[in-house]
């Protein structure tokens, strides 16, 4: 063997060695990080050029990067909140009285006794009943119910609880399906 295909065989042992990979890894995870800085309003490092402006559509505005972990979390997050507000509507129906005799499926319950049931099982009622609200599934008069000034005020479920558990199902089906398999951090700190 020559002494000039000796030393490229040394040199190519060099570049596809372990320690050649992981120096590139570094690097790229280098650059990454040095790209996030300077695109970051709060890093010091903003470099030469100074800030950038962030370009970001009325869509992405107060939303997170797509594929992160900060979205992953936020799903699941509704997920959990749609299982709740489907916890609430069924104890308003296990625990309320009928509306009407045409609809038996409708049912309605005072907040007093509400309070006193849910308490046992999520401390958050008031939040989620707004949210339920919010989505049409409940009916209550004012904006906010309080403990003890609002007892007597009834809480009605606007759909019976089969087609609740269908639309609150089908949003966490839905939910489940965006998911990203992999979420990726978008910062490192």
């Amino acid at each position: 063997m020559t002494d000039v295909a000796h030393e490229l065989g040394a040199l190519r042992l060099i570049v596809d060695s372990p320690l050649s990979s992981k120096v590139a890894l570094f690097n790229n995870v280098t650059k990454s990080h040095i790209q996030s800085q300077i695109a970051n309003p709060f890093s010091e490092s903003q470099g030469e050029r100074g800030m950038q402006r962030l370009k970001i559509s009325k869509e992405e505005y107060g939303r997170p990067k797509a594929g992160s972990l900060t979205e992953y979390r936020g799903k699941k997050a509704n997920i959990q909140v749609y299982q709740e507000m489907l916890e609430l509507c069924t104890v308003i129906h296990d625990e309320g009285e009928a509306i009407s005799d045409n609809e038996p499926e409708l049912r309605g319950l005072l907040f007093g006794e509400l309070f006193n049931i849910y308490t046992h099982i999520n401390d958050k009622l008031v939040g989620l009943m707004l949210r339920a609200r919010k989505h049409e599934l409940i009916q209550f008069e004012g904006e906010m119910l309080f403990q003890r000034r609002d007892d007597n005020v009834p809480v009605y479920l606007l759909k019976p609880l089969k087609q609740i558990r269908e639309i609150l199902v089908g949003k966490q089906t839905e939910i489940r399906r965006s998911l990203s398999p992999n979420p990726q951090p978008t910062g490192q700190l």
